[in-house]
């Protein structure tokens, strides 16, 4: 078989497989495959988008298949090219995302060589991802495709498939019996609801599932429903759940990132059970687990009784409520404080991406909670801060008023993320980075203060830098935010905008420091 012949057969494959959309990073290698995905563009088959960053590249695609929920793939070429799409097939895995790295390569006689852009590609995702034929692929995690090509090739004739195979997931066996009863027993030992993210079409059946059983619920701003459930949400779950701990514990949809999910490892005498669509129990100690889509496994539910708050939870809530208020209006200029009112302006946008630990965690704890906001997402399959413009931009390709929260570390990891903007919507949208001076995460963790200043150094990776110069290389306009006044300016607009929110200091280690030493 010829180059030619073997790339029209590859992405006559894949569109057969239906995958429709490819983001290509060309090179030498793949120029056949370019070519055939020019003309099934011209065709109306596919849908291409381009980038010159392979890592990117990667996590554009897999906010492609947040967005639509079908596969895309990332088309590179050889050498080391396939290694830079790692972490966006990892964090695929763990997210369960179909993302397929279609990746050109020389033949298998140049491998072991040392031969310029040879490398070895089978298996270079290990068990990250499945490999071999896209005829193997049922699209319930990445896939890895190494196509063999000679350089040289002369194109011909080339004809779209005329339609797609018809791809057959079997659904997942599950039994929810164990868990209806499970529900019902024993509930003077205290159950409590944790909701982690949710796919849009989970929040309906989550929702009035959560407001049948009446439980506390610690609820995540990527479930969608961090504000819809009101009076049921535990406003500070992880100190409320380890002041006393629950004796059962329900989780939904992806893991959680409070801390009070990895205090369970240490917690035995509480029981998980979880519902998740990837199959990952995201603890280490024993715990019961269904594997279904959310929502089908809650409706298999059906009706169930009133669970109520066993353990008085609900008692706590308006203290704990009325203590975050005061925190808040006690140091305005602190991160918490600059967060709350963004949260505010934030909720306006028609979606918001949240990248990644402390945004997290701020928004989850301190934003509003007034309006609602539904379309939230991140990546935290495997809580990582690689690609997170990158996500954001491919999932919200084509929405206006969409909204970014990120760490100034998470915004250096991915500094070439701007050059999508030429092939996205654009109109209002904002990319808001908390500038705090490096990797104050850490800042928080108990066992710095006992380590060494250099190793503090090294575990914070503090930096003067801004990000007026940056916005301004890819066109997009500027805002420097240093206290609450600075909001008046923030507009969204026909141009995307940086906005760099930068929290006092003082103020916010006053703000955490007395946060802590609540009694």
């Amino acid at each position: 078989m010829t180059t030619w012949e073997s790339a029209c057969s590859a992405i006559e494959a894949c569109l057969r497989h239906g995958v429709r959309e490819f983001v290509v990073c060309a090179g030498a290698r793949n120029a056949a495959l370019v070519e055939v995905l020019a003309r099934a563009e011209a065709a109306g088959q596919a849908r291409l988008w381009r980038h010159f960053e392979e890592r990117s590249a990667g996590f554009f695609a897999l906010g492609r298949t947040m967005a639509t929920g079908e596969p895309c793939a990332v088309v590179t070429t050889s050498g080391t090219a396939v290694a830079e799409l790692l972490p966006a097939v990892v964090e695929s895995f763990y997210q369960g995302r179909p993302l397929l790295a279609l990746t050109a390569d020389r033949p298998e006689r140049f491998r072991g060589t040392g031969a310029p852009q040879a490398i070895t590609q089978p298996g270079i995702f290990g068990e990250h991802a499945g490999s071999g034929e896209i005829s193997e692929w049922k699209q319930r995690g990445p896939w890895h495709w190494n196509v063999e090509l000679e350089e040289e090739f002369l194109p011909g004739e080339w004809t779209p498939p005329a339609e797609s195979e018809e791809i057959t997931i079997p659904p997942p066996n599950f039994s929810v019996a164990a868990l209806a009863l499970w529900l019902r027993d024993d509930l003077y030992r205290g159950l409590v609801v944790m909701i982690g993210d949710l796919e849009p079409e989970d929040h309906e059946e989550v929702f009035h599932f959560c407001i049948a059983l009446g439980a506390p619920v610690a609820v995540e701003a990527t479930s969608g429903l961090r504000e819809a459930l009101g009076e049921l949400c535990l406003p500070d779950p992880d100190r409320m759940l380890r002041e006393r701990p629950p004796g059962k514990l329900l989780r939904i949809g992806g893991v959680p990132s409070g801390r009070f999910w990895r205090d369970l490892e240490d917690l035995p005498e509480t029981e998980v059970y979880n519902i998740t669509r990837t199959g990952f129990p995201g603890l280490a100690r024993s715990c019961e687990i269904i594997v279904s889509p959310v929502a089908r496994a809650i409706k298999g539910l059906g009706a169930v009784e009133k669970a109520g708050d066993a353990f008085d939870y609900f008692r706590r809530t308006s203290r704990c409520a009325g203590e975050i208020e005061d925190a808040l209006e006690a140091h305005p200029d602190s991160e918490p404080g600059l967060l709350r009112v963004l949260s505010a302006y934030a909720s306006t946008g028609s979606s918001l991406y949240l990248g990644n630990s402390l945004p997290i965690r701020e928004w989850n704890l301190f934003a509003q909670r007034s309006k609602p906001v539904t379309d939230v997402r991140a990546n935290r399959g495997a809580n990582g801060i690689d690609g997170q413009l990158s996500t954001w931009l491919g999932w919200t390709a084509d929405v206006e008023d969409s909204w970014c929260i990120v760490g100034d570390l998470t915004a250096l990891y991915d500094l070439a993320a701007p050059a999508w903007l030429g092939q996205i919507e654009r109109k209002g949208r904002m990319l808001v980075v908390i500038n705090n001076g490096g990797g104050q995460i850490f800042s928080r963790l108990p066992r710095l203060d006992a380590m060494h200043e250099r190793a503090k150094e090294l575990m914070l990776n503090p930096h003067e830098l801004r990000l007026d110069g940056w916005a301004g290389m890819w066109g997009m306009n500027y805002l420097r935010i240093e206290g609450e006044d600075g909001f008046d300016a923030l507009e969204p607009g026909e141009v995307p905008m940086v906005v760099e929110l930068i929290p006092d200091a003082e103020e916010t280690a006053a703000f955490w420091k007395a946060w802590d030493a609540r009694g």
